[in-house]
């Protein structure tokens, strides 16, 4: 899958798209340099599938616990930007979050590359000279 967002004004409507072809994957890894628009991109897709927290980036918590309404699933945000051995993340219990069911959305996935589940769909967020920004999927 390749969604192109032309310009943020449009960003719902490209997590709408996303949303809508997720499939039946629940660990979504999200690459792409800094600034290229990851967390934006994962709050309109949150925003799409009904959270109504405030969402930001879990840099410092290293994850967010979001939850739909109005069924409460949870939702797991990741920040791994700040790990600096794989250590602190078997501390915090990986395990739990990826294969627990629910939705996981990770930012700076490289830094965790060996612990991702087999079937995690790897998703890169690009920008292009125009500004604008290509999501495209591994699928």
């Amino acid at each position: 899958m390749e969604i192109t967002i032309d310009k943020i004004e449009n960003i719902r409507e490209a997590a709408r798209q996303f949303v809508n072809n997720m499939g039946t994957g629940n660990v979504f890894a999200f690459y792409g340099k800094m600034g290229a628009g990851k967390t934006t991109f994962i709050k309109a897709v949150c925003e799409e599938l009904g959270v109504k927290d405030v969402i930001t980036s879990p840099t410092f918590a290293i994850v967010n616990e979001y939850r739909t309404e109005p069924d409460g699933r949870p939702i797991y945000h990741f920040d791994f930007y700040r790990i600096k051995k794989l250590d602190e993340v078997y501390d915090m219990g990986y395990e739990d979050y990826f294969y627990s069911g629910a939705l996981c959305l990770i930012e700076w996935p490289e830094l965790i590359e060996p612990l991702l589940p087999e079937d995690a769909t790897r998703v890169t967020i690009a920008e292009q000279p125009d500004g604008s920004r290509t999501v495209e999927t591994n699928d």
